[in-house]
């Protein structure tokens, strides 16, 4: 009968030549498929707390305004102002707002489009009913108050 011996000389390496590939293909795959913030909000916001809340669908369909005083008050004043998207704008320019904003969508989904409104609390409500009664001149009737989930105490 024939002897057959063991190999003990087993090698246990990791082989790491392709640990470099998979470590770029992971940071170029997370830098590619990142989104960054597309807004910079320019007020001051103390959103108010609800309880009963729904989530969105759709939320390419959104296009959100922001009520709240400036955060820079030397530049922009005290007054509450409103801003869409990186831009303080007056109520008079909402409707030309409304068309930008339709025109990014597909003709299908314009009529469609949710104004989401960030409104800090400290907001007196005739600049929220002024916006409200120009949204309706152009058109845009969904409307809907982003805001915070209250914890139950």
């Amino acid at each position: 009968m024939a002897k057959f011996k063991k190999k003990t000389k087993t090698n246990q390496d990791i082989p790491t030549s392709a640990l470099p590939d998979i470590i770029f293909m992971l940071l170029f795959f997370f830098m590619v498929t990142t989104v960054l913030r597309e807004t910079t909000i320019n007020v001051l916001q103390r959103i108010p707390k609800a309880t009963e809340l729904r989530k969105l669908q759709r939320k390419s369909l959104v296009s959100y305004l922001y009520m709240g005083k400036p955060r820079n008050t030397s530049m922009f004043g005290d007054e509450p102002k409103l801003q869409a998207n990186d831009v303080f704008i007056e109520v008079n320019d909402v409707i030309m707002w409304v068309e930008k904003e339709k025109a990014k969508l597909d003709e299908v989904e314009r009529d469609q489009i949710t104004i989401a409104f960030k409104v800090d609390e400290e907001v007196k409500m005739g600049l929220v009913s002024d916006v409200q009664m120009e949204l309706r001149k152009a058109n845009a009737r969904k409307l809907m108050y982003s805001t915070p989930q209250r914890m139950e105490e």
